[in-house]
Parts: C-alpha cells; structure tokens; sequence
C-alpha cells in the first residue's frame, strides 16, 4: 500500500499545482474586488479549473500506482500478481509471463478509460483568458532549508526507531564513507563510475520519452481519430511491469545502452502523453476561435495556440519524468545487465556493503534534485514568456 501511495503522490502534486496555478489573474481579481479571501479564491476558481489537470494527474498514477503494488509484491508478498510474475520469470514460464503483463496491462487500460470517463462529466469549459502575471522568484534558501530537513528527518528517524547504525547508516556515517574514511577516495571513484554508466543511458532514454510523448500528443490533436489507437497502446506499455519487460528488452535490444535506453523511453512517454494532450485541450476557446475566424489550419492553430498552451503540462511531466528516468535505468541495470548504479547497489544489498548502498542512493537522490534544479531554471526562462501565471 506505501509503495502504491508514493507512486501516486508525486504525480498528483505536480498536476494539481500547475492545475491550481492556471487560473486566469483576472477571475482572482474579481474575486479579490468582493472582498473575499484566499480560501474562496481556491474554492470558486483554483479548484475548480484545476480539475482537468487532477483528472490528467490521475489517469497518470493509476498505472504508477498498479506498478508500485506489483513492486510491493515482489519483496515477499504471498498472493497476487507481482508473486505470480517473479515465479514466472524464476521459472522461464514465457508464456505465463505475457500473460500476467496482459492481464496487468487490461487492469491499467480500464482504470484508464473509467477515470478518463469521470473527468469528461466533471470538467467545465476551458478558461476563456489566459492572462499574464507576474512571476515570482525564489532564491536557494527553500532548497537548502528542505535539505537540511530531509537529513535531520533522515537522522531522527534512524534515532528514534533505534536501527542498528550497522545497517541504516545516518548522514555522519555516509559522509565518513565518502569522505574521511581510509578509502573515502575509492568509494567516491566507484560511485562516480557506477553514476556515469547509469546517466550514459538515463538521459538519452528521458529526452526520447519526451520528445515521443510530446509528438504522439501533437499527431492526437491534428488527427483525433488516432487517440482511439495510440491512448491504449500506451496505457498497456506503461502498465507491463518493469520487471517482466526489461530482461525482454535487453535480450531482444541487447545489453548494450540501447535496450535500457528504450526501457526508461517507455516508462516516461506515456504520463508525457498524457499530461501534453491534457494540456493542449485547455487552450482557450476564445483563442481557438480567433484561429477559426482567419481560416487557419490545424498546423497553425497547433504551432502558435496549442502548443504554447501545452508547456506548463510538459514541464509538470518533464519534472515527473526525473524520478521515473532514474528508477527505470536502475532497475534495467538490476535485472539485466549488470553496470551502473541499479548493479552496484543490488551487490551492495546482497553482500551487506551497506556503507555503498547509502552512499549510491544519496548519490541518486541528489541526482535527482540536481536534474530537477535545472529544469526548473529552463521552465521559469520558458514559461515567464508563455505562462507566466504558472510562476506566481
């Protein structure tokens, strides 16, 4: 149930944020000319235009939260499909194995059209203006003070349920590792290696996830008869768990990058997908039909309407796409072969090398906020030109 929930969290954050930060400016100041506050300022309009964005977030974590019980599962659970899968895969049952990722995948694809469904009676119009605000900046202190936190959450935790510091190292004793200990300058090399290995296939697997979720949602808007093809294809190859596909991939793609690259492509493009078509269909009817009146074709209203409507959606899936790229990478590395970081660690767990296994998922969650960091910089640059009520 915890692996479930947290592999719905994230996803649901990000999509009702940029839900609740698309309200026109001008409706807030209405709002505010009546005199009322920030609560009824969420209630009548943030809530209530965010939920396009909520139905889209969620049509994400359904399949994200099937896959995280699968995972559960695979740690010892006595039932389900996840225990199904991994006696399948231990006994080379190929056809039992597509079977369950069937199964699995028409579980994912239903929950998919039911929410789907429920969002199509429940949203309103589009918003009919979207108009410019000021943005604000943030300096590093937030970013800093959440570091400071996780780590005094991290060592507190530790103290407080009494784990044995042989196996749950707190920060002191990672830093040890890594930098004052007698083979701190070791340890850091095998890390840094292990990190390259896993960001050589990592990145290239992320932007094509992108880029592939971002087309397929352009082609549905100029051609929509083709969201009855591509939706469900891309709701089973998401849903497939990761652990049956990758040793498949891998052995079809080979184990070089290619194979996992495509493994964290298939695992980003589809929640892009989803988030970008999402995104696109809350242009504004008024600027639509400023389109229709000049006789504007379907390319046009794309480029110049469409799209620029679509970027806050993209960069909301861009930043859920970090996390997913990296467990994606790791988890090919675990099951199939054998380099990078989902390697190292899976030795590390297997040989009680717990000082590593600490250090290499520091590394990667550094990783992560490094990646994060980044994008948020290229999404204020962008979106302050486009969106700008989206940094508000």
């Amino acid at each position: 149930v915890t692996l479930a929930a947290l592999a719905v969290t994230f996803t649901s954050y990000l999509a009702l944020l940029v839900g609740l930060r698309a309200a026109p400016p001008v409706w807030l100041d209405l709002v505010r000319s009546y005199g009322r506050g920030r609560l009824s300022e969420l209630w009548h309009v943030r809530a209530r235009g965010a939920l396009p964005y909520v139905m889209a977030g969620l049509q994400i974590a359904a399949p994200a939260a099937f896959l995280g019980a699968l995972v559960g599962e695979f740690t010892g659970a006595e039932r389900g499909l996840g225990l199904l899968v991994i006696r399948a895969l231990r006994e080379l049952d190929a056809p039992a194995t597509w079977g369950l990722a069937t199964v699995a995948a028409g579980v994912t694809v239903a929950s998919h059209a039911a929410i789907a469904a429920v969002g199509r009676r429940l949203s309103a119009e589009p918003p009919l203006i979207l108009a410019a605000a000021p943005g604000r900046r943030e300096g590093p202190l937030p970013v800093l003070a959440a570091l400071a936190l996780g780590f005094i959450l991290w060592a507190g935790a530790m103290e407080a349920a009494g784990l044995s510091p042989f196996f749950a190292k707190r920060p002191w004793d990672v830093w040890a590792f890594l930098f004052t200990g007698p083979e701190a300058v070791a340890h850091r090399a095998e890390l840094a290696r292990a990190l390259a290995q896993t960001l050589r296939v990592a990145v290239p697997g992320y932007l094509a996830g992108l880029l592939a979720g971002a087309g397929l949602a352009a082609l549905v808007i100029l051609a929509p008869r083709a969201e009855g093809a591509v939706l469900p294809v891309a709701v089973a190859l998401r849903a497939i768990p990761i652990v049956t596909t990758a040793p498949l991939l891998v052995l079809a793609l080979g184990r070089g990058p290619a194979g996992t690259v495509t493994i964290v492509a298939v695992m980003i493009f589809f929640p892009t997908l989803v988030a970008c078509l999402q995104g696109m269909r809350q242009t504004p009817r008024a600027v639509l039909d400023l389109f229709e009146s000049y006789s504007a074709g379907r390319g046009a209203r794309l480029l110049h309407a469409q799209l620029p409507a679509m970027l806050p959606a993209f960069f909301a899936s861009a930043r859920m796409a970090v996390p997913a790229a990296i467990l994606a990478a790791t988890t090919a590395e675990w099951l199939a072969t054998g380099t990078g970081l989902g390697a190292l660690m899976a030795v590390t767990a297997s040989t009680s090398a717990y000082g590593m296994l600490w250090s290499a998922t520091l590394v990667i969650a550094l990783a992560a906020c490094l990646a994060w960091g980044a994008l948020g910089l290229l999404e204020r640059a962008v979106l302050s030109r486009t969106a700008a009520e989206q940094l508000a």
